[in-house]
């Protein structure tokens, strides 16, 4: 009988790695920066003496903090040159990700995009307090800074990230009801039908990265998103199929234009209606949308 037993490092990195892809994740808002992120964190625990490591979880949160903080701050240039509306690149999740409220709250494009609006500390604290439950204590080693610090830092972010978040909760039958009556109304291009699921105050944001049509700043109002959609993508002449599926934990369609993959469009519902459309087309950002990435909050 051989042994084939894998060194400790490399079963430490394995047990934890859906938790540190998450973490590197809610902090970039891009799949491929997170992949980044945990190949570098690897090549730095794999030269760490475990014999001087305490608490192994929170070390590797540590490295995965530092390398991500590095990379927001790279990001930001690149985001700035970006076309349009940047937004989160959208990943197929699996039905328990739904299934945790806090979990699908902490990965929804609705959600990202807040965080979006922190600076990359704000980000990190946040995102290590209030999602993971790290103590400040850990969370100040992590981004360098004094547990007081680090308390002030969590507390700005909370009050930013409450005023815009949203509030109301949507049971998993509205939410499909709303999803459906959408889809049906997307794929036949009736006007009516569309206005009658979205939301008078509905808000519409959609990225193409400079490579698909898209609108450049968010489009707001049931009417302005129904022009903007039939004029667009409804406009093409060609067979429009929208299939029900879940990214980032929340319901979403997959838009094929003649069978070929158009988009993905994350739906938020409020109040039986949709209130938010995070419509993602450009072809780099949909390349986790063909099979499930494991996402967790342990």
């Amino acid at each position: 009988m051989s042994d084939h037993a894998t060194d400790p490092a490399t079963e430490t990195f394995v047990a934890h790695r859906n938790l540190l892809f998450t973490v590197a994740y809610e902090m970039l808002g891009s799949a491929a920066d997170a992949e980044d992120v945990l190949q570098e964190t690897w090549l730095r625990w794999a030269k760490v003496d475990l014999g001087q490591v305490s608490d192994e979880r929170a070390y590797l949160v540590r490295i995965t903090t530092r390398q991500s903080l590095n990379r927001l701050r790279t990001m930001k240039r690149r985001r700035e040159a970006y076309v349009g509306q940047w937004l989160p690149e959208p990943m197929l999740t699996a039905p328990d990700v739904a299934e945790d409220v806090e979990l699908a709250e902490s990965v929804s494009m609705a959600m990202m995009l807040v965080l979006e609006r922190l600076s990359p500390t704000e980000r990190a604290v946040f995102v290590l307090r209030e999602v993971f439950d790290v103590s400040y204590d850990e969370i100040a080693e992590a981004v360098d800074k004094s547990p007081a610090a680090v308390r002030q830092i969590a507390h700005r972010a909370r009050r930013h990230v409450d005023a815009r978040r949203p509030r109301k909760m949507v049971s998993p039958s509205e939410t499909r009801a709303a999803v459906e009556s959408f889809r049906r109304a997307l794929e036949t291009g009736n006007p009516q039908d569309l206005l009658d699921v979205l939301a008078p105050e509905v808000v519409l944001v959609s990225d193409g990265g400079g490579v698909k049509r898209a609108a450049l700043r968010p489009i707001i109002g049931a009417e302005k998103v129904v022009r903007f959609y039939l004029g667009g993508v409804g406009k093409t002449g060609g067979t429009i199929t929208c299939d029900p599926t879940v990214v980032n934990g929340t319901a979403a369609l997959v838009v094929r234009l003649d069978g070929e993959l158009d988009g993905i469009m994350a739906i938020r519902v409020e109040d039986a209606r949709i209130t938010g459309l995070y419509y993602v087309r450009n072809p780099q950002k949909l390349t986790h949308v063909e099979s499930e990435t494991p996402l967790t909050l342990r």
